[in-house]
């Protein structure tokens, strides 16, 4: 798991039919400073209503994507299965909510 910023969305005139939650690009980032960890990817929103400038918790696995949308057949590695609302590290807090 990997916490990230949600950078945008995507669209698509067609979508696989086991898809059914919003694509979103998210950005993996360190929670403390919020500095950019790497290249974004398109996630699936496993249900959590995340937007733009959300920090989602973000499950990069397929099997348990799969499980998180409760469908054995979707074509999904990558979803957003939370919004964080603090992170604490060291003894410090960072507050997102």
């Amino acid at each position: 798991m990997i916490i990230a910023k949600v950078i945008g969305s995507t669209w698509a005139t067609r979508r696989h039919p086991h898809i059914n939650g919003k694509l979103l690009l998210v950005q993996p980032m360190d929670p403390m400073t919020e500095k950019s960890l790497g290249d974004a990817v398109m996630a699936v929103d496993g249900g959590v209503d995340a937007g733009p400038g959300s920090v989602v918790l973000v499950l990069d696995e397929g099997g348990s994507a799969r499980a998180i949308l409760g469908d054995p057949k979707a074509p999904v590695r990558t979803v957003v299965c939370g919004i964080v609302d603090h992170v604490s590290s060291g003894g410090k807090m960072k507050k997102y909510a």
